[in-house]
């Protein structure tokens, strides 16, 4: 039954934002997406999956790691409740749970994102003109939305003797002690937590970011060390501050790029 829901929600049409000419259809999407799959997923990783499934999971991820950096939050929407049945998919076998870390940290802002689309009025369209994109929500309207999920959560236990053992890390490299609450975004204090184009550990670091500031990838991935990482981290926080600053942009770059934040 999870996979006939499965390609259900994955196969037929869902708008989604396009690059020139406003609403494309998935099939244009998902085209994108396995390119973006073939050339970043490891194969290795989702083989075990059932043979019916594979192709569609690599997509899905894709198609969330695309939307996350996207510049329409609403976009995010449609993906919750595929990912809620994909979820489980990936959970199931040891080759695939970190992704399954990964897009279940991610949850509250596909759930987020339903919640903003639905309170957000859409733009009214004109006669013979296509619809136009739902606009993206006020920021004071987005800080309430995360304010009103956040609260009814409370702060799960085991990370406490992680931000213990973690904020001195962050004080020795002249960072806010605070940021170390960062791990809580990227990965939900899961150091196995992995997302579809490599990034790993507490503080999602990708393999090319993680050598820059010493961290070995291979034979042993020290990404997946908490104080480590914690350090590479903090420095590459400090150095986003120095080039931007502004914590904000700093936070904003750490998740989106740094190019993202220069355009």
């Amino acid at each position: 039954m999870k996979r006939i829901l499965l390609l259900a929600l994955l196969a037929g049409l869902l708008p989604v934002r396009g690059q020139d000419d406003g609403v494309v259809t998935l099939d244009d999407v998902i085209q994108t997406a396995q390119d973006f799959a073939r050339d970043n997923l490891d194969p290795e990783v989702l083989r075990n999956l059932p043979e019916l499934d594979q192709q569609k999971v690599r997509d899905f991820l894709a198609l969330v790691e695309k939307d996350l950096h996207g510049e329409y939050v609403v976009d995010l929407a449609p993906l919750k409740d595929a990912a809620q049945i994909i979820l489980p998919l990936l959970e199931s076998r040891a080759e695939t749970q970190p992704y399954a870390l990964w897009l279940k940290s991610r949850l509250d802002y596909l759930e987020t994102a339903e919640d903003l689309r639905r309170d957000t009025p859409p733009p009214k369209t004109e006669p013979g003109k296509p619809p136009l994109p739902v606009p993206n929500p006020q920021p004071e309207q987005a800080r309430a939305a995360w304010i009103k999920k956040l609260a009814r959560q409370p702060v799960p236990k085991e990370t406490n003797p992680l931000v213990a053992e973690l904020k001195p890390v962050f004080t020795q490299e002249k960072i806010p002690a605070a940021l170390v609450w960062l791990a809580e975004v990227e990965s939900s204090f899961d150091p196995r937590a992995r997302s579809p184009v490599g990034a790993a550990g507490l503080f999602q670091l990708m393999p090319a970011t993680a050598k820059r500031f010493g961290l070995r990838t291979w034979p042993l991935d020290q990404r997946m060390d908490s104080k480590a990482s914690a350090r590479a981290a903090a420095q590459y926080l400090h150095f986003l501050h120095t080039r931007f600053k502004d914590w904000r942009l700093a936070l904003a770059a750490y998740n989106s790029g740094e190019g993202t934040v220069q355009k």
